[in-house]
């Protein structure tokens, strides 16, 4: 469960982080609701899922989670760079996220 807490946590990192864009510099009011309420979402999981999962591990994953779902956003919503290269270290950051969850203890 703590995993699946941990996942949740790691969108709603991606959720404040895409929110950054639509805040205009915190000039806009609901955008800057939505930032802050999504942030207090993902750091409370976060702190629910570190209660069993090792914080070095939990963190990691959290950013990555995040990093990534926030990168193919932008890709996505934003039209940013989609290079070949680009895409393989997402790849790769998809991969090492795996790798911690099959050797966390």
């Amino acid at each position: 469960m703590a995993w699946l807490i941990l996942i949740i946590a790691g969108l709603f990192e991606s959720c404040w982080a895409v929110g950054l864009v639509y805040t205009k510099g915190f000039t806009k009011l609901w955008p800057t609701v939505f930032v802050i309420v999504t942030l207090a979402i993902s750091m409370w999981l976060l702190a629910v899922a570190v209660r069993t999962i090792p914080i070095g591990t939990a963190y990691a994953v959290w950013v990555g989670i995040g990093a990534c779902s926030t990168a193919i956003y932008g890709i996505w919503r934003f039209s940013e760079d989609a290079s070949p290269a680009r895409i393989v270290f997402l790849a790769l950051l998809i991969v090492a996220i795996i790798g911690l969850k099959v050797t966390a203890d």
